[in-house]
């Protein structure tokens, strides 16, 4: 350690170790800290470059306007954004949530989500010059696209949607590097993913890997308050934060703050209902659609009832919300159990972690982006790069497989028939998960074996 006691990865992590013969090796005991280059503001950069490479990634979906239907999977471009620039009646400028008539479905995520995607819309017509909306609200919906225009709004929505989540991410990679005060450079995990760099830009997902990070971020500055408002905003954005809670619950327990976990429920309760309460009061409708379409779905790319389907059982919405529910519930009671079991308090990270793969593990749909939801939450509870690569391994085996699968380009999708190819994908997928679970779950049980706070080993421990 130097630099004021900062932990440092070239000294500590044996992969950090290996990489730095390429730059010299470690750092030196006695190496001074660069005068303006921080750990924070290298972290910063590299979380730029990652998106720009995602960017840069979607470059021939963008220059065929995103309009070559098998050149998305083949090139492994595809983005949610820019066809919900028409698919959602932004384009139109429709807001979010508002009763179009029938003319478009009505945006099917959360409300911030919405709020994010229309503002990036009313930008995107600022830019391109304020087109009549007149002529594009009187047109066929099947037509909007091809009216004068509109498929180069449609790419350049999708960058300034790019853009305005590059800020975000920037503000969820300071909030990592703060989380822990000796460990900035963990933040590195999440800036450098490869799952950052293939999945950051399919969807919004950002938008709530930046509230989680916010909320542990202020539940390590002791802040419960602004850890639930953080967590109200992002239950806003995702279901998932709102599991932060349950994780909050079991430290509370163990620590006697029950004082501090009250707050933070009731200022996530708040946070999200004043979030909401808009849309709801003025189309309670369509406000809903996010929640009955999710109970609605079927099995879905991904997960595990997907296979079940296709290997001949039936498998109804009914039967997946039951069962899912029963498991997360189950899941949710072990990691209670574990939590107050184990022989010191965990962190925060470390009981969402196993909470929000418990969830996904089960859910009815796991797309690619979802590994976000996973990844601050991950790297704060295990900061290993070995640990971290091997679960993306299976996160970058399932990426190309998705897309081979939409695009039926494995004999088995493109006859009709079920697409092992892709069960594979899936289970290796679900194996790297577990993988990293297992880890973590190890960290609380033995915790001489957690790399951010390492207790001295039993003697007859092996570290």
């Amino acid at each position: 350690m130097a630099d004021g006691g900062l932990v440092r990865p070239s000294l500590e992590d044996p992969v950090a170790t290996s990489a730095s013969e390429v730059v010299g090796g470690p750092v030196g005991e006695h190496a001074a800290p660069h005068p303006w280059w921080t750990p924070v503001r290298v972290v910063l950069a590299v979380a730029c470059l990652s998106l720009a490479i995602g960017m840069v990634a979607r470059t021939p979906c963008v220059v065929t306007g995103w309009a070559d239907s098998e050149l998305r999977y083949a090139a492994m471009c595809y983005s949610d954004i820019p066809y919900l620039y028409t698919g959602r009646g932004f384009a139109e400028l429709w807001p979010p949530f508002s009763d179009t008539g029938g003319r478009y479905r009505v945006m099917e995520y959360p409300v911030v989500i919405g709020y994010f995607a229309y503002g990036a819309a009313v930008i995107t017509h600022l830019v391109s010059g304020s087109p009549d909306l007149g002529v594009r609200r009187s047109a066929p919906v099947d037509q909007v696209h091809t009216l004068p225009g509109v498929a180069l709004e449609s790419e350049l929505y999708f960058m300034v949607t790019a853009v305005l989540l590059a800020a975000v991410l920037l503000l969820g990679a300071w909030f990592m590097a703060g989380v822990h005060r000796r460990r900035p450079w963990d933040a590195m995990l999440l800036a450098a993913a490869p799952a950052l760099v293939l999945t950051g830009l399919i969807n919004w997902d950002i938008l709530a890997v930046t509230m989680v990070a916010g909320a542990l971020w202020a539940w390590s500055r002791d802040r419960p308050l602004l850890t639930g408002v953080m967590i109200g905003l992002g239950t806003a954005t995702k279901l998932y934060p709102l599991f932060l809670l349950g994780a909050i619950l079991v430290v509370c327990l163990r620590e006697r703050r029950l004082h501090a976990f009250t707050l933070a429920t009731v200022a996530a309760a708040a946070t999200w209902l004043v979030v909401n309460a808009p849309p709801m009061l003025l189309g309670f409708e369509q406000w809903k659609v996010f929640w009955t379409f999710n109970s609605d779905r079927g099995a879905d790319l991904g997960s595990l009832w997907l296979i079940w389907q296709q290997a001949g059982h039936v498998v109804t919405p009914a039967l997946v919300n039951d069962v899912s529910w029963v498991f997360f519930g189950a899941v949710c009671v072990a990691v209670l159990a574990l939590g107050l079991r184990v022989r010191r308090t965990p962190r925060v990270a470390q009981l969402a972690f196993l909470i929000v793969a418990g969830f996904l593990l089960v859910n009815k749909v796991y797309s690619p982006q979802y590994v976000l939801w996973l990844l601050p939450l991950a790297v704060l509870a295990r900061p290993r790069w070995r640990d971290l690569l091997v679960w993306q391994a299976g996160e970058i085996v399932y990426f190309a497989a998705v897309w081979l699968h939409l695009g039926e380009f494995t004999a088995s999708s493109a006859s009709g028939e079920p697409d092992r190819l892709y069960w594979v994908a899936i289970v290796v997928r679900v194996i790297a998960l577990l993988y990293l679970v297992v880890m973590v779950v190890r960290d609380l049980v033995q915790p001489w074996r957690d790399p951010v706070e390492p207790e001295p080993a039993p003697p007859q421990a092996v570290s």
